[in-house]
């Protein structure tokens, strides 16, 4: 699996507690979320854009930083 970078802004424990909840119902992705740095990290085999725009339902700004 490939372990995708975004940069989500979050600025509390609300902020994460969408991303994880977007994320859970998509199913079948490993994540860790840095709430300090802005920072989700998602190992997935699903597109990037799919990723991308799953993010973008928990209607925060996103950016993709690219694999680790």
């Amino acid at each position: 699996m490939t372990k995708h970078e975004f940069e989500v802004a979050m600025t509390c424990e609300g902020c994460s507690g969408a991303v994880t909840r977007v994320l859970n119902k998509l199913g079948d992705v490993k994540f860790e979320i840095d709430l300090p740095k802005k920072l989700v990290w998602i190992e997935s085999d699903k597109d990037v854009d799919v990723l991308t725009e799953t993010l973008k339902k928990c209607g925060k700004e996103v950016k993709y930083n690219g694999t680790k």
